[in-house]
């Protein structure tokens, strides 16, 4: 999302101007920087695409072990469910943040949550730069918490509710699922690199140098 097709929020001015500053104290010790942005507008459709396959993986395992009886659906496993992916879309910007700061110098302080209203999307930004395997971790750790354990255990105890929350929050993470791969596929052949939230846009800064 471009800085002028939205009108960016307080918390997103403070963290743009802290951003600016930053990369000019990082310019100064001779790091470059490269931006690595995804549209809303591609997260929106190429996440939940990307994530298909890993669905349909999750549910042919559950399948193959405990079959799959629509039997258990009711009214309320449909309200049940629907309360708890609220409280798992919010658990999943917790996890966020909590895997950010544990490896932030300051913490929890370096960590901030909100939502674009805009677009319904709600974020976690940590306002340290990171090293790869950091952020990556940081990044991926929602999905293969929330998605990927859950799944093993709805799979293990039969419980289709759990399969449920499990596709959800998978399908979820198709946003993550892309920064993931811009991290992974990102080469660089400077000594030293380090890995920065962007402040208001989907994606990140690399400070390389």
């Amino acid at each position: 999302m471009d800085i002028d097709k939205r009108k960016l929020t307080k918390k997103e001015l403070k963290r743009k101007d802290y951003f600016e500053q930053l990369s000019s104290e990082m310019q100064q010790r001779g790091y470059k920087i490269k931006n690595i942005i995804i549209s809303i507008r591609k997260v929106n459709y190429l996440g939940p695409l990307s994530m298909l396959p890993f669905m349909a993986l999750t549910f042919w395992g559950y399948y193959n072990v405990n079959g799959f009886d629509l039997e258990g659906i009711s009214l309320g496993f449909a309200v049940a469910a629907f309360l708890l992916i609220l409280c798992l879309t919010i658990l999943h910007e917790l996890i966020h943040g909590i895997t950010f700061g544990i490896f932030a110098k300051n913490h929890f302080h370096s960590i901030d949550f909100g939502i674009i209203w805009s677009s319904f999307t709600p974020y976690c930004n940590c306002s340290e730069p990171l090293r790869k395997w950091q952020y990556l971790l940081g990044v991926a750790m929602p999905t293969l918490v929330l998605g990927g354990a859950v799944a093993v255990v709805a799979v293990i105890t039969n419980q289709l509710l759990l399969l449920f929350l499990a596709e959800s929050m998978i399908l979820s993470g198709g946003g993550d699922f892309l920064i993931t791969l811009k991290i992974l596929l990102y080469r660089t052949d400077k000594k030293e690199s380090v890995y920065y939230d962007h402040p208001y846009e989907c994606g990140f800064v690399v400070f390389e140098k």
